[in-house]
């Protein structure tokens, strides 16, 4: 896991106000978990944006103000934009903790260390992380897809190189 790789932790969805403030999705731990950051990277764009002010919206997600958006038109620009920081700033984690970022993108393996794919998502649909993992490429298509939930059952073993899939999980 390289330490600098960015990691997205709010995306723009569009203008709010007139005044150049935007909307956001969040994908991290709600709004306090944004707040311990001043600056965010801005996906196709190579400057950063600073954080003047950032509010909870009360259906999940935020408002901000960054001092280079001055205007609604500004703003609107900026929708699809994913604001990202480096790895190496995000706050250390307890035994067994892990951010979305350093799994995906992991081979995912059996116990006898058979290539079962690749993670490439992870979801939470209420009862705990589950991952999507990808099977390899089938005669120039796609592998079919199958999904895990982030339990020791599932997955006995992680680390930054890989995850070992419990047999019983992988079934088509």
């Amino acid at each position: 896991m390289h330490p600098d790789r960015p990691v997205t932790l709010a995306a723009i969805i569009g203008a709010h106000g007139l005044t150049g403030e935007v909307r956001l999705k969040l994908f991290g731990e709600g709004v306090e978990s944004l707040k311990r950051f001043l600056a965010f990277n801005a996906s196709g764009n190579a400057s950063a944006l600073t954080l003047q002010k950032l509010k909870d919206d009360g259906k999940g997600g935020a408002i901000a103000r960054f001092a280079e958006v001055t205007d609604r038109n500004a703003a609107e620009a900026l929708r699809g934009t994913a604001l990202t920081v480096p790895r190496s700033s995000l706050p250390p984690l307890a035994e067994g903790e892990y951010y979305h970022a350093d799994v995906i993108g992991l081979p995912a393996v059996s116990p006898t260390g058979e290539a079962l794919g690749t993670c490439i998502a992870v979801d939470n649909f209420g009862a705990g992380d589950v991952l999507e993992i990808e099977r390899p490429p089938e005669d120039g298509k796609p592998g079919k897809r199958f999904m895990v939930p982030m339990r020791a059952e599932a997955v006995p073993e992680w680390n930054a190189e890989r995850l070992v899939i419990a047999e019983g999980w992988a079934e088509d």
